[in-house]
């Protein structure tokens, strides 16, 4: 056998073992969101959704982690949207290429990888402790925001690179500032980009547990939050609670919540798919 048919030999074991690992991975996934379907959806009611949690799990709700998930997700993408996209923005348009400038992105490309517990650690001194804002959704909202702002960044940047320059040059040749030309060329040809960035972002966000545990969410709560600055809990942390107990009603209770959460997940990606496909066909 020659090394050319050796290595033909190779490429066709390597693609049979790609196509079995990623068999064996799609029929484990097919196993266990079939499972959960089978405990949650005869669950899922109205009742379910807007009743408060209980001891009793037959009476038990979402309402609480569900509306405390909303309040975190949106100041989040209050606090994280104007902050990244404007970081992303100064980095890619006005940062000067130098050394500090290389340093800089090398550590928001890693902080992008820094495991999210690191990140609560980091809330509960800053946030908690520090500004004294205590347990509160503000607290997690802020904590969240550190978490996603290298990824919202990375994503602004890489929507702004892909704008062709020659939208640039027309802009400038019309006699438009640097700042115009960003403000009504760059930012809206590069807007499906960052919105998808932001939504995927987003998406990570609303599944975080640890860093809401260390910044002090509770895994009860006996009302929904009102404001900013009240108790709360999330549906991660709410599903680990019902999880860990044993009653067959409980179980049941997480996995109606887990395919809540997985439906909430699905259409952000949803979303973040959408505007990707139509930010390609505006730019071609």
């Amino acid at each position: 056998m020659t090394s050319i048919q050796k290595n033909r030999l190779k490429d066709q074991l390597f693609k049979f073992w790609g196509i079995a690992c990623t068999l064996i991975g799609l029929v484990m996934l097919v196993i266990f969101i079939g499972g959960i379907l089978v405990d949650g959806l005869s669950r899922i009611d109205w009742a379910f959704i807007t009743d408060l949690p209980s001891r009793k799990p037959e009476k038990s709700g979402i309402w609480t982690p569900l509306m405390g998930s909303v309040w975190v997700l949106f100041l989040t993408a209050i606090i994280s949207f104007p902050i990244s996209v404007a970081a992303g923005v100064y980095l890619e348009e006005y940062a000067k290429k130098n050394r500090l400038s290389a340093l800089l992105e090398i550590n928001i490309s890693n902080l992008a990888g820094v495991p999210s517990i690191i990140y609560g650690l980091l809330g509960l001194e800053i946030f908690v402790r520090i500004m004294n804002l205590g347990a509160s959704v503000l607290a997690g909202a802020l904590t969240l925001s550190l978490l996603i702002l290298p990824i919202i960044i990375v994503a602004t940047r890489e929507a702004i690179k892909a704008v062709p320059n020659s939208i640039r040059d027309a802009s400038y040749a019309l006699g438009a500032s640097k700042w115009q030309t960003i403000w009504n060329q760059v930012l809206p040809a590069s807007s499906g980009g960052i919105l998808t960035g932001v939504i995927l972002a987003l998406s990570r966000a609303v599944g975080e547990a640890a860093p809401l545990i260390v910044v002090g969410a509770l895994a009860y709560v006996p009302f929904a939050p009102q404001g900013p600055l009240d108790q709360f809990s999330v549906l991660p942390i709410q599903i680990f609670n019902w999880i860990s107990r044993p009653q067959q009603g409980f179980i049941d209770n997480a996995a109606a919540a887990i395919i809540i959460l997985l439906l909430i997940t699905f259409i952000m990606n949803g979303i973040a798919v959408y505007f990707r496909n139509k930010w390609q066909k505006k730019l071609q």
